[in-house]
Parts: structure tokens; C-alpha cells; sequence
């Protein structure tokens, strides 16, 4: 019978870190696979919460944004479409990153009684969320269907999009989690910044209301510095077409910002790290 061992071995954690986090990939996996099968337990109609969740925001948003405020979709597309391509994205993005930042205090227990790196909690949270986001993909596809509206060659660099709102997700969440462990106050601020995010992210309305208005160009950039701009306007690009622009200058702005935040992110939390069984 095969024997592994972990030996750890002072100053040498940073070393054999990544090796440690493929090693203990079967912990990933079954965290990922727990938090699936507990996620809708004794819920009454259980997944179809992944569906329902967001086609009730997207009925919202239709009804206030395109009725009430009179607000276009870009090229004469269908409203309930351009909201759609935002707000799975968007949803994707909110779950996992409010998931992801209190996924280390829901592990308590875990954290104080054996080794692995700490970075496979958060993530494995995420995984889940992409999940769920796949299921709710469904949405999109029965309003091709609703609408007769044939998607063009764009859609499938989709992935790559869906790649970027990872990437935001996991470097912001990895972040806060890391603070969350010393300062339980995020608990109660992460709400409250996912809800400023939804309205000052183009869910209900297109970036081209931003870009299209008569204001310093810093402002513009200004609104760009927040990641999913770049992650809505993306997928709005693959999804609806040609009428759909991608701004580029701002559109790179926002890629940078997640990036950026996904490094600092990891080193924020590397940093952290070693404290948090302590500090839990």
C-alpha cells in the first residue's frame, strides 16, 4: 500500500506551497462536492433556486429599467436579453465572492485541526458558484428561444469572459476573506457591498448610457475601475453581437483592475495565512 506523507519543514512553505495545493486536490473536491450537496438541502424545489433566483431579478430589472425608465438595449436587441447577458455574470460574481469571503469563518472547525492550504477553501466556494451559474445559463438559452434570436460567431469566446469574472470573484474574495478572519465586521459589510456593486455595474442599463454622455473622460475611466464593467460589457459583446461596441480603452482599464486584484488578492491572503487558525 502507497504511503504519503507531508513533511513540513520551517522555511519551506512557500517553496512547496503550489505543490502542496495540487497534492490536496482531493479535499478541493470534496468540499466543492459537499457544498453542492448541502447548497438546497430540504428546500422544496431545491436546484431550480439557480434558475429562479435570477430570472426573478431579470423580470425586475425588464420591467423598471425598460418600461418605467425607458431605457434602450443597444442595436434594437430585446431588453430581457440585454439584461440577462448582465446578470448571470453578475449573480455568478455576487455568490462567489459573498460566498468565498465567509467561506473561511463557515470552516472554522476545519482550519484548526489539520494542515492543507487555506487557499483551497475559498476556491473550492467559487467552483460551486460556476456551477450554479451553468444551471442558470439555461435562462439565456430559453430566450434565444422566446425571441428567436440567433447569437453570431462571438458567443463562443464567452469562455474567456466567464475566465475574467473568475478572476474577479477570486481576488476579491480571497481578500476579504483574509480580512474577514481579523475583522468580523465584513460579515455584515459584504451584503451591503454587493448591493452598491449591482447598481453601479451595468445590469439594468448598457455602458454606452455612460460613454455616450458628455462628461470628463476621467469619469469614464473612473467607471471602468469597476472589474465587472468589463466582465457585463463582455459578455453583452459575445452574446448580442455586432451592435453591441466594446469600449476598449476603459475595457482593458477594467480587465487590469481584476488582474490586479486577483494578485493582490492571493498575496494579501498568503500573508495572512499562517494566523488564521490562531486568530479564528
Amino acid at each position: 500500500m502507497n504511503k504519503h506523507r507531508i513533511i513540513i519543514e520551517p522555511g519551506t512553505e512557500n517553496s512547496n506551497y503550489w505543490k502542496d495545493l495540487w497534492n490536496y486536490r482531493g479535499l478541493f473536491y470534496f468540499l466543492a462536492w459537499r457544498d453542492i450537496l448541502v447548497r438546497y438541502k430540504q428546500t422544496a424545489i431545491g436546484i431550480v433556486w439557480s434558475i429562479l433566483r435570477p430570472l426573478i431579478t431579470i423580470v425586475v430589472f425588464t420591467i423598471v429599467f425598460s418600461k418605467l425608465g425607458n431605457f434602450k438595449s443597444d442595436g434594437g436587441i430585446p431588453y430581457a436579453i440585454m439584461v440577462c447577458a448582465a446578470m448571470l455574470p453578475w449573480q455568478f460574481f455576487a455568490s462567489a465572492f459573498s460566498e468565498s469571503a465567509n467561506s473561511l469563518i463557515s470552516n472554522s472547525n476545519l482550519l484548526t485541526k489539520v494542515y492543507f492550504p487555506r487557499l483551497i477553501v475559498p476556491a473550492s466556494t467559487v467552483i460551486v458558484c460556476l456551477i450554479d451559474f451553468f444551471i442558470s445559463f439555461l435562462i439565456l438559452i430559453g430566450l434565444f428561444f422566446w425571441y428567436h434570436f440567433i447569437p453570431d460567431i462571438r458567443i463562443l469566446m464567452l469562455p474567456l469572459f466567464l475566465l475574467l469574472a473568475f478572476i474577479t470573484a477570486m481576488g476579491t474574495g480571497l481578500y476579504i476573506a483574509a480580512l474577514n478572519v481579523k475583522y468580523r465586521d465584513f460579515r455584515i459589510i459584504i451584503p451591503f457591498i454587493v448591493q452598491i456593486g449591482l447598481y453601479i455595474s451595468p445590469v439594468g442599463y448598457s455602458s454606452n448610457e455612460v460613454y455616450s454622455r458628455n462628461i470628463p473622460q476621467v469619469l469614464k475611466y473612473i467607471y471602468a475601475l469597476n472589474p465587472m464593467v468589463g466582465v457585463i460589457d463582455g459578455f453583452r459583446w459575445c452574446i448580442m453581437g455586432g451592435e453591441t461596441p466594446l469600449h476598449i480603452p476603459e475595457f482593458i482599464a477594467s480587465i487590469g483592475i481584476s488582474v490586479l486584484f486577483l494578485f493582490v488578492g492571493i498575496w494579501y491572503f498568503r500573508k495572512m495565512e499562517k494566523s488564521f487558525a490562531d486568530i479564528i
